[in-house]
């Protein structure tokens, strides 16, 4: 007895156990944070990137060489620039598949990040994932979608400076 005392394992009197074992009082079920904004705007980059990103690189894939010539090229590179009409298909054909291979990652980002969050709702984590997804946006669109990308750093923002309910762990 006196070596449990040494080491500070000193039991409640009033209830005969240890003070780790004390229980607290039952609050009920965790509260549920809800973040439906932030959500909201995840939601409507994620529509506004696969729009965006995929409707070109839909486009590009599916467009003959004489519309190419007469619609997109003068769009894209210029009807003063020298390129040929198989160059500049080229150019096109890369920015696609560039487009395409950043809306697949900027979708996983973004999916991982809400999973993140309906896993644990009370933490600021989904916000690296969906700032991840906002630069992913912005770098993968070569800076043209930006408007875009603010969805995703707004969304990331809010994560992390809305204040959590009392008693929830950050």
């Amino acid at each position: 007895m006196t070596e449990s005392r040494r080491r500070g394992d000193r039991r409640d009197p009033s209830t005969g156990r240890a003070p780790s074992a004390r229980r607290a009082p039952s609050a009920g079920p965790a509260r549920r944070v809800r973040r439906p904004v932030e959500m909201t705007l995840v939601g409507l980059g994620m529509i506004a990137a696969l729009i965006a990103h995929g409707g070109f690189t839909l486009v590009m894939n599916r467009i003959d060489q004489p519309t190419f010539e007469a619609v997109v090229m003068p769009a894209l590179v210029g009807e003063d620039s020298g390129l040929s009409g198989e160059e500049a298909r080229v150019l096109g054909d890369t920015l696609a598949a560039w487009l395409g291979m950043s809306l697949v990652v900027l979708l996983l980002l973004a999916v991982a990040g809400i999973a993140h969050h309906r896993a644990r709702p009370a933490r600021r984590a989904p916000g690296w994932w969906f700032l991840a997804a906002g630069a992913v946006c912005l770098l993968g669109s070569q800076l043209i979608l930006y408007p875009v990308a603010f969805l995703f750093f707004a969304a990331a923002a809010l994560f992390a400076l809305r204040p959590l309910p009392e008693g929830s762990p950050r």
